[in-house]
């Protein structure tokens, strides 16, 4: 089994599974899309907010699948620091700026669900100020990818990085329940049972599932991309060393001569 997955994490295998997959991962996600959409734009206003609360549907995807991609980050840390598998590394890196801009997303379409809703754009509440810190470590990891040339090094930083930022997952999920917050509770998963209503309901969950096939295809695209550009870069260097080495076998041929 361990062959397997070994075989199974080569990355020509990768990619040749990535050419299979993201043809069907595409038609997933448009359908999701398509679905969930249709159910947001049909559902019935909310008593209170009317047809803003179909912000819902933009806003609350966006703000689970940034903390899925933390979560993924983090995993892939640990196999990055563990086994210094090369494609953990990869998958790491490919997953910060797609969790960046889902976290941003999240932050631009809170702030504007909340100023008809609180008055203000921004408040210092604890779901908003820790969503803002998760925004910023994704921002700081991106910017440490980016200064540290080798590859390994690089990837023993981020990982290091990301298993401390990794605190901050647990704070944004709770942090309605730990502190008195503007920001409303959990209502979707709770032991009690959903306090939104059916015909809401659905389109959020659809939507929810469009927002993770979205990452997931994107994801496999950027993982796919990370291995051809450390091929390339590799291939560079060889052809470079190569080139030089011939340059010095020519030199030491005219001193020769």
């Amino acid at each position: 089994m361990k062959v397997g997955f070994i075989a199974y994490a080569n990355p020509t295998n990768v990619l040749n599974i990535a050419a299979k997959l993201l043809p069907w991962l595409w038609g997933l996600t448009a359908s999701a899309f398509a679905l969930g959409l249709l159910g947001a734009f049909t559902a019935p206003p909310d008593y209170q907010q009317g047809g803003m609360v179909r912000i819902m549907y933009i806003h609350v995807p966006a703000a689970w699948v940034a903390m899925l991609a933390y979560t993924l980050m983090a995993i892939s840390a640990i196999g990055s620091l563990v086994w210094r598998h090369p494609l953990a590394n990869a998958a790491q890196k490919a997953a910060g700026p797609l969790g960046a801009a889902f976290t941003l997303i999240c932050l631009i379409t809170g702030s504007l669900w909340g100023k008809p809703m609180w008055g203000t754009y921004w408040v210092w509440d604890a779901r908003l100020t820790s969503m803002l810190i998760l925004f910023l470590i994704y921002l700081g990891l991106i910017g440490l990818w980016q200064t540290i040339e080798d590859t390994s090094k690089a990837a023993r930083a981020a990982s290091i990085m990301t298993l401390v930022g990794f605190i901050n997952i647990p704070i944004v999920k709770f942090s309605v329940d730990w502190w008195n917050t503007l920001h409303q509770p959990a209502s979707v998963f709770r032991i009690e049972g959903s306090t939104i209503a059916g015909p809401m309901l659905w389109p959020l969950l659809v939507m929810s599932l469009a927002y993770t096939l979205l990452f997931v295809t994107l994801h496999v695209m950027a993982i796919r991309n990370e291995i051809m550009r450390r091929r390339a870069q590799r291939l560079a260097i060889m052809l470079a060393s190569a080139s030089e080495s011939s340059g010095a076998r020519m030199q030491s041929v005219q001193a020769v001569f």
